[in-house]
Protein backbone atom coordinates (compact mmCIF):
# COMPACT_ATOMS: atom_id res chain seq x y z
CA UNK A 1 0.00 0.00 0.00
CA UNK A 2 1.22 3.60 -1.02
CA UNK A 3 -1.50 5.32 0.90
CA UNK A 4 1.29 8.53 1.33
CA UNK A 5 2.86 8.50 -1.95
CA UNK A 6 4.57 12.10 -2.66
CA UNK A 7 2.75 13.58 0.67
CA UNK A 8 4.78 16.47 1.53
CA UNK A 9 6.07 16.31 5.90
CA UNK A 10 8.05 18.13 7.84
CA UNK A 11 10.96 16.47 10.37
CA UNK A 12 9.53 17.01 13.96
CA UNK A 13 12.80 16.08 15.89
CA UNK A 14 16.35 14.74 14.59
CA UNK A 15 16.18 11.41 13.37
CA UNK A 16 18.57 8.33 11.61
CA UNK A 17 17.48 7.52 8.31
CA UNK A 18 19.97 5.96 5.53
CA UNK A 19 21.02 7.76 2.15
CA UNK A 20 19.46 5.74 -0.82
CA UNK A 21 21.55 4.25 -2.99
CA UNK A 22 24.68 4.47 -1.41
CA UNK A 23 23.20 3.11 2.29
CA UNK A 24 25.37 5.46 3.87
CA UNK A 25 23.85 6.42 7.65
CA UNK A 26 22.88 9.95 8.29
CA UNK A 27 21.11 11.88 10.67
CA UNK A 28 18.68 14.47 9.33
CA UNK A 29 17.54 17.20 11.09
CA UNK A 30 14.38 18.63 12.99
CA UNK A 31 12.08 20.90 10.55
CA UNK A 32 13.61 19.67 7.40
CA UNK A 33 10.53 19.12 5.04
CA UNK A 34 10.12 16.81 1.77
CA UNK A 35 7.96 14.25 0.56
CA UNK A 36 7.17 10.68 1.15
CA UNK A 37 7.73 8.98 -2.61
CA UNK A 38 7.27 5.15 -0.99
CA UNK A 39 5.29 3.70 2.17
CA UNK A 40 5.65 0.21 2.33
CA UNK A 41 6.28 -2.71 4.66
CA UNK A 42 6.43 0.22 7.86
CA UNK A 43 9.51 2.06 6.36
CA UNK A 44 9.67 5.10 4.02
CA UNK A 45 11.47 6.61 1.28
CA UNK A 46 11.61 10.04 2.01
CA UNK A 47 12.69 13.01 -1.21
CA UNK A 48 14.71 15.62 0.77
CA UNK A 49 16.29 18.35 -1.16
CA UNK A 50 17.20 16.21 -3.94
CA UNK A 51 18.46 13.32 -2.58
CA UNK A 52 16.51 10.39 -1.11
CA UNK A 53 16.57 8.38 1.97
CA UNK A 54 15.16 5.70 3.93
CA UNK A 55 13.64 5.87 7.18
CA UNK A 56 12.65 2.93 9.05
CA UNK A 57 9.25 2.21 10.70
CA UNK A 58 10.55 3.02 14.35
CA UNK A 59 11.03 6.01 13.53
CA UNK A 60 8.05 6.92 11.70
CA UNK A 61 6.74 9.55 14.57
CA UNK A 62 9.76 12.11 13.35
CA UNK A 63 7.44 12.53 9.84
CA UNK A 64 4.02 11.93 11.76
CA UNK A 65 3.41 8.70 10.93
CA UNK A 66 2.54 5.22 13.29
CA UNK A 67 4.70 2.36 13.64
CA UNK A 68 3.57 -1.26 12.94
CA UNK A 69 2.80 -3.31 15.54
CA UNK A 70 4.50 -6.70 15.88
CA UNK A 71 2.86 -9.89 14.48
CA UNK A 72 1.02 -12.32 16.84
CA UNK A 73 1.27 -15.92 17.07
CA UNK A 74 -1.74 -18.42 17.93
CA UNK A 75 -0.74 -20.36 21.36
CA UNK A 76 1.37 -23.24 20.54
CA UNK A 77 2.69 -22.34 17.46
CA UNK A 78 4.77 -24.97 15.52
CA UNK A 79 7.81 -24.09 13.64
CA UNK A 80 5.82 -24.03 10.42
CA UNK A 81 3.36 -21.31 11.88
CA UNK A 82 6.93 -19.41 12.48
CA UNK A 83 8.16 -19.87 8.64
CA UNK A 84 4.73 -19.19 7.34
CA UNK A 85 5.11 -15.53 9.51
CA UNK A 86 8.59 -15.32 8.69
CA UNK A 87 7.90 -15.05 4.89
CA UNK A 88 5.02 -13.05 5.18
CA UNK A 89 7.33 -10.47 7.56
CA UNK A 90 9.88 -10.83 4.60
CA UNK A 91 7.23 -9.89 2.49
CA UNK A 92 7.30 -6.32 4.01
CA UNK A 93 11.08 -5.71 2.71
CA UNK A 94 10.80 -3.27 0.23
CA UNK A 95 14.00 -2.39 -1.69
CA UNK A 96 13.78 1.71 -1.04
CA UNK A 97 13.87 2.31 -4.61
CA UNK A 98 11.82 -0.35 -6.15
CA UNK A 99 8.16 -0.94 -5.21
CA UNK A 100 7.97 -4.31 -4.59
CA UNK A 101 8.74 -6.81 -1.92
CA UNK A 102 11.73 -8.46 -1.78
CA UNK A 103 10.50 -12.34 -2.00
CA UNK A 104 8.75 -11.47 -5.21
CA UNK A 105 11.68 -9.77 -6.56
CA UNK A 106 13.39 -13.36 -5.67
CA UNK A 107 15.78 -11.98 -3.54
CA UNK A 108 15.21 -14.74 -0.70
CA UNK A 109 16.68 -17.89 -1.36
CA UNK A 110 16.01 -19.81 2.01
CA UNK A 111 14.22 -19.50 5.14
CA UNK A 112 14.66 -22.62 7.26
CA UNK A 113 13.38 -22.64 11.19
CA UNK A 114 15.69 -24.25 14.42
CA UNK A 115 13.75 -24.90 17.95
CA UNK A 116 15.85 -24.07 20.58
CA UNK A 117 16.37 -25.95 23.57
CA UNK A 118 14.47 -23.04 25.55
CA UNK A 119 11.28 -23.00 23.37
CA UNK A 120 12.61 -20.26 21.38
CA UNK A 121 13.31 -20.61 17.43
CA UNK A 122 16.32 -19.10 15.42
CA UNK A 123 15.62 -18.41 11.78
CA UNK A 124 18.12 -18.62 8.70
CA UNK A 125 17.58 -16.80 5.86
CA UNK A 126 19.80 -16.91 2.70
CA UNK A 127 19.29 -13.74 0.43
CA UNK A 128 20.85 -11.65 -2.35
CA UNK A 129 20.61 -8.45 -3.81
CA UNK A 130 19.46 -7.24 -8.07
CA UNK A 131 23.09 -6.57 -8.30
CA UNK A 132 26.11 -7.50 -5.77
CA UNK A 133 27.20 -3.55 -5.55
CA UNK A 134 24.45 -2.58 -4.23
CA UNK A 135 25.02 -0.13 -1.48
CA UNK A 136 21.25 -0.97 0.07
CA UNK A 137 22.53 -4.70 1.13
CA UNK A 138 23.31 -4.32 4.54
CA UNK A 139 20.33 -1.92 4.96
CA UNK A 140 17.71 -4.80 3.40
CA UNK A 141 19.82 -7.10 5.73
CA UNK A 142 19.00 -5.41 8.83
CA UNK A 143 15.67 -4.30 7.52
CA UNK A 144 15.28 -8.47 7.16
CA UNK A 145 16.51 -9.39 10.57
CA UNK A 146 14.78 -7.07 12.60
CA UNK A 147 11.47 -7.95 10.85
CA UNK A 148 12.04 -11.25 11.81
CA UNK A 149 13.34 -10.48 15.16
CA UNK A 150 9.84 -9.25 16.02
CA UNK A 151 8.05 -12.27 15.88
CA UNK A 152 7.26 -14.24 18.96
CA UNK A 153 9.27 -16.85 20.18
CA UNK A 154 12.08 -15.79 17.49
CA UNK A 155 15.04 -15.23 19.43
CA UNK A 156 17.98 -15.07 16.86
CA UNK A 157 17.48 -14.30 12.66
CA UNK A 158 20.56 -14.98 11.14
CA UNK A 159 20.35 -13.54 7.42
CA UNK A 160 23.47 -14.38 5.26
CA UNK A 161 23.88 -12.19 1.59
CA UNK A 162 25.43 -14.57 -0.87
CA UNK A 163 25.66 -13.95 -4.22
CA UNK A 164 24.99 -17.59 -5.67
CA UNK A 165 23.15 -18.59 -7.54
CA UNK A 166 23.49 -14.94 -9.13
CA UNK A 167 19.87 -13.06 -8.96
CA UNK A 168 18.37 -12.39 -12.79
CA UNK A 169 14.91 -11.22 -13.52
CA UNK A 170 13.67 -14.82 -14.03
CA UNK A 171 13.90 -15.37 -10.06
CA UNK A 172 11.02 -12.41 -10.07
CA UNK A 173 7.16 -13.38 -9.31
CA UNK A 174 5.10 -13.23 -12.32
CA UNK A 175 3.09 -10.61 -10.88
CA UNK A 176 6.94 -8.83 -10.29
CA UNK A 177 7.56 -9.06 -13.77
CA UNK A 178 4.08 -7.73 -14.79
CA UNK A 179 4.85 -5.05 -12.62
CA UNK A 180 7.55 -3.76 -13.75
CA UNK A 181 7.43 -4.41 -17.02
CA UNK A 182 9.75 -7.39 -17.53
CA UNK A 183 7.50 -9.95 -19.08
Amino acid sequence: MRSHENEAFTLSRNTHAVMVPSGDAIELQAGLSGFITQALGGSFTLYIEGNLYRLSGENADAIGKQALTPPALPPGATEEDIKSLAWQQMRSCYDPEIPIDIVELGLVYECEVAANDDGTRTLAVKMTLTAPGCGMGDVLVQDVKEKLEIIPTVAKADVELVFDPPWNQSMMSEAARLQTGMM
